[in-house]
C-alpha cells in the first residue's frame, strides 16, 4: 500500500488518541483564545470540516502513532478479521506513515473538505464574524458567481478528478475507514470503538452562512444548465396561526454507491453522477428552500459531507444505516446508506429519540426508520417526526405492507396513542393502490397525505414522485409520500412537482437534477387549542 493510502487509513485514529490529550475548548487559557480569534488565518473559513482543536504537535503525534503501529490492525479497525487488506501495512509501511504524519499535524487547524474532495485558496471567507443566517426565496437564481469563485472551483474540481482517478473516487480516508466499520456495527469490536463512529464535537465546527454555502455550490455547478424552477402552492387553512410554519423537507437523494454501480440510469451521462458536482446540486436544494426539518433516504455520505455541513448551518442529525445496505457490494463505497433526519437547534429542542429496525412477519428486515419527538421553542407544542425507506421491487407487496404496520405500531405508542401529533416522511417504494398505503391512510393515529392537497379534488396522489430510465425501461411511480395528523396539523403549503417538460426526454436523474426522486416540500402549522 502506498504511504498517503496509509496516512488517511490511519488518520482518523491517530486524530482520536491525539484530541483525548488535548485540553477542550472551555479549559485552553483566555490568551490563547485572544491570540486565535485575532489570526486572520485561524479564522479564515473553507466548506470543508474545521476542527479548531489546537495542533497535538510532532511529538505527541510520533508517540501516538507509534502506540498504534505495536498495537497493530486491532487498534484501528476493531479486529484483524474486520481490518481486511489495509490493516496488513506491516512494520514498513508503519514507519512510512510515520515519517510523513507530524508534516501533516504541524497546522493549527486540520482542514478537511467536505463540499470540495481538496481545498481551494479562493474558497476562503475574509476574517470577521460570520453574518446571521437568513431564510432564501425558493426562486431559481441563475448561477453568476464572480470571477474569483470561478476560478477557485475550477482549481478544486481538477484536482477532485485527479485525486478520484488515483486513490478514492467515493470518499476520503475516513469514510473507507467507516465503511470498514459498518461491515461489523453488530459486532463488540465496533462497540469498543465508539468514537470511529460520532462525528466531531458541533462546538468546535464554525457556522456558516447559508448564502455563501449557496453561492459557492453555484461556482461549483456553473457548467451545468440551472436549477429547476419549482413554486410552492399555497393551501386554505381552516384557522391562522400565530407561529411561524414549521418547513418539512422529505427527499431520496439515491445513494451514490447505487447511482454509480448498481442503478443503471441508461440515459443518464455518468459525468451528470460524478459526486463532486452531484453533492453540490443536492445542497444546492436544500439550501434554496431552508427546511426547518430534513428527511433524507439513500444518504451513504453522512459522516464526510451532510452532517458536518449542516451541523454548520445550525441542524442536529441523527443517521440510522440499513444493516445489510446494497451499497457495501459496490467496489470503493462510502459505508451503507441509510435515513437521516435533521432538524434546526434553534426552532426545536428534542425530547426523545428512537432508531426503529422495521420488522416483517415477526422476522428483522434490512429496512430501518428514526422517530423523534420535538419541541417548538415558539410555542412549547410537541410533535412526533419519522423518517423511514421501505422495501423496493415488484413482488414484495405484502413483506411493505408487513413493513408498515410495524412502523405504525412503533409510532402508535412513541405519540401516546395519537396524543403527540406525528408527520411521517418516506420513500415507501409503493404506488397508492398498494396495501401499505392503504394502512397509513386509514390507521387510528388519523392521517392524511400532504400532497393530495394538491390535486384538484384533495383526494389524489401526484402522478408521480420518481421517473426514470433502467435497463429494463422506463418508470413512472408516485412513492414518496409526507403523512400528517390531520386533526392537529394543517398544510400551509406545498412545493410543486417539476412538469414533464422540466424533466426532460432522459427523466432522471441528470445535469439538471441531482436524484431520481423529486424532493417534497411541506409548511405545517399546529391548529389551535380548543
Amino acid at each position: 500500500m502506498d504511504t498517503p493510502s496509509l496516512v488517511r487509513l490511519v488518520a482518523p485514529a491517530l486524530s482520536a488518541r491525539c484530541a483525548r490529550r488535548l485540553p477542550s475548548s472551555s479549559s485552553r487559557p483566555a490568551a490563547d483564545s485572544a491570540s486565535t480569534s485575532q489570526d486572520p488565518q485561524l479564522r479564515s473559513r473553507r466548506l470543508g470540516l474545521v476542527c479548531l482543536r489546537p495542533s497535538p504537535g510532532p511529538r505527541l503525534v510520533e508517540k501516538e502513532l507509534r502506540s498504534l503501529c505495536s498495537d497493530g490492525p486491532k487498534s484501528l479497525l476493531g479486529s484483524p478479521a474486520s481490518a481486511g487488506p489495509a490493516g496488513r501495512w506491516g512494520a514498513r509501511g508503519a514507519a512510512a506513515v510515520l515519517a510523513a504524519a507530524p508534516g501533516m499535524y504541524q497546522s493549527p487547524r486540520r482542514l478537511c473538505s467536505a463540499l470540495l474532495q481538496r481545498d481551494a485558496p479562493g474558497l476562503r471567507r475574509p476574517p470577521g464574524p460570520p453574518p446571521p443566517p437568513r431564510r432564501l426565496s425558493p426562486t431559481a437564481a441563475p448561477r453568476l458567481p464572480s470571477p474569483r469563485l470561478l476560478a477557485a472551483a475550477s482549481a478544486a474540481r481538477e484536482v477532485a478528478r485527479s485525486c478520484s482517478r488515483t486513490v478514492y473516487p467515493m470518499g476520503n480516508g475516513t469514510s473507507r475507514l467507516y465503511s470498514a466499520l459498518a461491515k461489523t456495527l453488530n459486532s463488540s469490536a465496533a462497540s469498543q470503538h465508539p468514537e470511529y463512529l460520532v462525528a466531531p464535537d458541533p462546538e468546535h465546527l464554525e457556522p456558516i452562512d447559508p448564502k455563501e454555502l449557496l453561492e459557492e455550490c453555484r461556482a461549483v455547478l456553473h457548467t451545468r444548465p440551472p436549477r429547476f424552477q419549482r413554486d410552492f402552492v399555497a393551501l386554505p387553512a381552516d384557522c391562522p396561526s400565530s407561529h411561524p410554519p414549521i418547513r418539512v423537507m422529505q427527499w431520496n437523494i439515491l445513494a451514490q454507491a447505487l447511482g454509480e454501480g448498481k442503478d443503471n440510469f441508461v440515459q443518464c451521462p455518468i459525468e451528470a453522477l460524478k459526486w463532486e458536482e452531484r453533492k453540490c446540486l443536492i445542497l444546492e436544494e436544500i439550501l434554496a428552500y431552508q427546511p426547518d426539518i430534513l428527511c433524507l433516504q439513500e444518504v451513504d455520505h453522512y459522516f464526510d459531507t451532510f452532517q458536518p455541513l449542516l451541523s454548520r448551518l445550525g441542524y442536529q442529525g441523527t443517521f440510522f444505516p440499513k444493516p445489510w445496505s446494497p451499497c457495501l457490494d459496490v467496489e470503493h463505497n462510502n459505508g451503507p446508506d441509510g435515513c437521516a433526519l435533521f432538524f434546526l437547534q434553534n426552532r426545536f429542542k428534542l425530547v426523545n429519540s428512537a432508531n426503529i429496525r422495521l420488522t416483517a412477519m415477526t422476522l428483522k428486515t434490512n429496512q430501518v426508520a428514526i422517530a423523534q419527538t420535538l419541541e417548538c421553542k415558539e410555542s412549547s407544542r410537541q410533535f412526533c417526526i419519522a423518517v423511514t425507506h421501505l422495501k423496493a421491487r415488484t413482488g414484495w407487496e405484502r413483506f411493505r405492507s408487513a413493513q408498515g404496520c410495524d412502523l405504525l405500531q412503533n409510532l402508535q405508542a412513541i405519540t401516546q396513542g395519537a396524543k403527540i401529533p406525528l408527520i411521517v416522511c418516506g420513500d415507501f417504494n409503493a404506488e397508492p393502490t398498494e396495501e401499505v398505503y392503504k394502512h397509513f391512510a386509514s390507521s387510528s393515529l388519523n392521517l392524511n397525505s400532504a400532497y393530495k392537497l394538491l390535486s384538484a379534488d384533495g383526494q389524489s396522489e401526484p402522478p408521480y414522485t420518481t421517473w426514470k430510465i433502467r435497463t429494463s425501461g422506463e418508470c413512472r411511480h408516485t412513492l414518496d409520500y409526507i403523512w400528517y395528523s390531520r386533526q392537529a396539523l394543517s398544510v400551509r403549503s406545498a412545493l410543486d412537482l417539476l412538469t414533464e417538460e422540466q424533466i426532460g426526454p432522459n427523466r432522471l436523474p441528470s445535469f439538471n437534477y441531482p436524484s431520481d426522486h423529486l424532493s417534497l416540500v411541506c409548511d405545517f402549522s399546529f391548529n389551535e387549542e380548543p
